[in-house]
C-alpha cells in the first residue's frame, strides 16, 4: 500500500516474499565475470562497479522462480541489486542510489523490502518493521511497465496533497483494520489514475478485486498497476480458501509466497552465498 505516494515522500507498505534472487561468487582471476537468467546485467553490473567488487565469477539465479507468460513484478531487479551489493563485498544500503541511477528513478521501497525483509513501513528512505500479514497473491495474467505509469503520475496536475494525506492515512490505518483500509487504498488510487490518464486497471485486476469483495475481503493491485499482481486480504482461513479456489475457476494464477527475512551472506564458497 502507498504506492505512487511513496514516490513524494509519503509512507508506504512493502513485504518481502521468499521468491528473490540468489547469487553465488567464485573469487579467483583478474577479472570480472557475470552471469544473470534472463542475461539483463545492467543492474547487477553497476550495483559491483560502485561497490568495487574483487574479480571473480558472479553467478546470479532466480530463487523458486515462477513458469508464469510474463513477469510477476515482485521487485526482481531491487532484489538482484541487493545480492549483488553485498556479493561484491558492499554493506547493503549502496544498492539504493545503484537502483535509483540504473532504473531512472522510483522511491526504493523494493530495495528496502529486500534489505530488510517482513513487512516494514517505508518512508523517505528509512524503514520500520511492523507485524507481518500474509496475503493472498493473485496474477493478473500480463506483465506491465512501471516507468511510464509513474511519469504519468509525475506530471499529474490534480490535487497531489490531498491525494498523498489520504493515501498516507491508510496506510497507518491498516495496522487497525486492514482489509477495510486495502479497500478504500484500491478506490484511491484508482480515482486518482484515472484522473491523471494512467492504465491502472485491467479487467482481470477487477476481476480479483470483485472476487476479494465476495468472499468479505479486499484486493489491489500490488504497484504501478497495468497488470503485474494483485494482493488480497481475507478475513480468515475459509474465506481465504474459497477465494483462491474461485480465482482458480476463473482461470487466475495464484501465486504462493511466504513473507521472507531480508537479505543474508553466507560462506562465498556454497551456492546461494546471498539471498535477496
Amino acid at each position: 500500500m502507498g504506492e505512487y505516494a511513496v514516490l513524494d515522500g509519503a509512507p508506504a507498505l512493502v513485504l518481502a516474499v521468499h521468491r528473490g534472487v540468489g547469487c553465488r561468487m567464485l573469487p579467483g582471476g583478474d577479472a570480472l565475470s557475470v552471469e544473470t537468467p534472463g542475461g539483463d546485467d545492467r543492474f547487477v553490473r553497476a550495483a559491483l562497479a560502485a561497490v568495487r567488487a574483487p574479480s571473480g565469477r558472479y553467478r546470479f539465479f532466480d530463487l523458486d522462480p515462477l513458469d508464469l507468460p510474463g513477469k510477476p513484478g515482485f521487485g526482481g531487479s531491487a532484489a538482484a541489486t541487493v545480492a549483488a551489493v553485498l556479493a561484491g563485498g558492499g554493506r547493503g544500503p549502496e544498492a539504493f542510489a545503484v537502483h535509483h541511477r540504473v532504473q531512472g528513478g522510483g522511491s526504493g521501497v523494493d530495495v528496502a523490502a529486500s534489505l530488510h525483509g517482513g513487512l516494514i513501513r517505508f518512508q523517505a528512505g528509512e524503514a520500520q518493521a511492523l507485524p507481518v500479514v500474509r496475503p493472498v497473491v493473485v496474477f493478473s495474467g500480463q506483465p506491465a511497465q512501471t516507468g511510464p505509469r509513474v511519469a504519468a503520475y509525475r506530471t499529474w496536475g490534480g490535487d497531489r496533497q490531498a491525494f498523498l494525506a489520504e493515501s498516507s492515512a491508510l496506510v497507518d490505518h491498516f495496522a487497525v483494520e486492514p482489509i477495510p483500509a486495502m479497500a478504500r487504498a484500491a478506490a484511491l488510487l484508482s480515482s486518482m489514475a484515472q484522473a491523471a490518464g494512467i492504465a491502472y486497471l485491467t479487467p482481470a485486476l477487477e476481476r480479483i478485486a470483485s472476487i476479494a469483495a465476495d468472499h468479505g475481503g479486499a484486493a489491489k493491485p500490488s504497484g504501478a498497476g497495468g497488470g503485474d499482481c494483485a494482493v488480497a486480504l481475507l478475513p480468515e482461513p475459509d474465506a481465504t480458501q474459497a477465494f483462491e479456489a474461485a480465482c482458480r475457476a476463473a482461470g487466475l494464477v495464484v501465486i504462493a509466497v511466504r513473507p521472507a527475512q531480508g537479505a543474508t551472506v553466507g560462506p562465498l564458497t556454497q551456492p546461494g552465498d546471498v539471498r535477496a
